[in-house]
Parts: structure tokens; C-alpha cells; sequence
């Protein structure tokens, strides 16, 4: 009888072996710190990105990566990783890393009053690819217009104008 056959499977079931796969929770919902270490040349992945036209200083701008397919585009709880940082009018740098190589999307919401709501007459918000949003897609255009590529040990240079009502 094998007895390290147990230990294997409880070890590879947390992926603590390398080459194992990670639990399918701790694949969403990661609360990361802002750091531009990630961004620096050959630490990548990682998306680079320019917010431009944050409307006010104040609230909190939060920032989200989605894996760019159907079944998480902007669904609850579905997104990789959330960076929460206070707005500054004007431009913002955010460094989002990425978990490995492929296809991404970002979101961002400016919640001007910090009431932890969406607010659609004073918050503002952007996507990757900066689609357009109008009254057919209310806000929520397909994934395919906000999805990215990204490669291994790249850093994706990206820019997302923010809107507001």
C-alpha cells in the first residue's frame, strides 16, 4: 500500500504541487493592494493602465480583471482581481497583474460619494477597448469589444477613458 499516495492527493487537491492546478475558488474574487512592482519590464504579466478622464478627486475608483469570455464579463462575483484606490481628477496609473498568460478585461467604476453603490447619474465608469455604451446595451457592451491579449512575462500598455453621465 502506497502512503504517500494520501498525502499527494491532499497536497495536489490544494495545489500546493507545482504544476497543479488552483482550487476553482481562489481563481475570482482577489482583493490585491496596488503595486507598480508588477508593471516594471519582465515582471508580467500584467496590464499597465492609463485612466484618463477621472471626473473629480474624492470616492474611490476600483478598478476589476475579468477573463475575457462570455461567462464572466461583468457577472457578480466573477472577477479575477479588484484594486481599490482613491481618485484623483485628472489621470490615474494602475498596475493590474494577471494571473498567467491570455485573454482579459478590465472594468472600472469611480464611486464619487464612497457609498459603496452605483450611483448611474454622478459615478463614472470605463472598459478596456473603450467601447461605446449606449441605450441598447445599457452599459454593458459584449465581451468580445473589451477583451484583451496578454502574453507571458508581457506588460500590457492599455488606456481607458472614463465616462460620466
Amino acid at each position: 500500500m502506497n502512503t504517500l499516495r494520501p498525502i499527494v492527493a491532499t497536497l495536489a487537491g490544494i495545489g500546493l504541487l507545482a504544476g497543479t492546478a488552483t482550487p476553482a475558488a481562489a481563481q475570482f474574487r482577489n482583493e490585491l493592494r496596488h503595486n507598480t512592482a508588477y508593471c516594471r519590464a519582465g515582471a508580467g504579466p500584467a496590464v499597465n493602465i492609463t485612466v484618463s478622464g477621472v471626473k473629480s478627486g474624492g470616492g474611490t475608483l476600483r478598478v476589476q480583471l475579468y477573463r475575457g469570455i462570455r461567462a464572466d464579463w461583468l457577472e457578480s462575483g466573477r472577477w479575477v482581481n479588484r484594486i481599490e484606490l482613491p481618485a484623483r481628477a485628472g489621470t490615474m496609473q494602475v498596475c493590474m497583474p494577471v494571473p498567467v498568460a491570455g485573454t482579459y478585461a478590465i472594468a472600472i467604476r469611480h464611486d464619487i460619494n464612497n457609498n459603496g453603490k452605483t450611483d448611474l447619474t454622478t459615478d463614472g465608469g470605463g472598459m478596456s477597448n473603450n467601447p461605446s455604451i449606449n441605450i441598447f446595451n445599457l452599459g454593458r457592451p459584449s465581451y468580445t469589444r473589451t477583451a484583451f491579449p496578454v502574453a507571458a512575462g508581457e506588460v500590457k500598455a492599455i488606456t481607458i477613458t472614463m465616462k460620466y453621465m
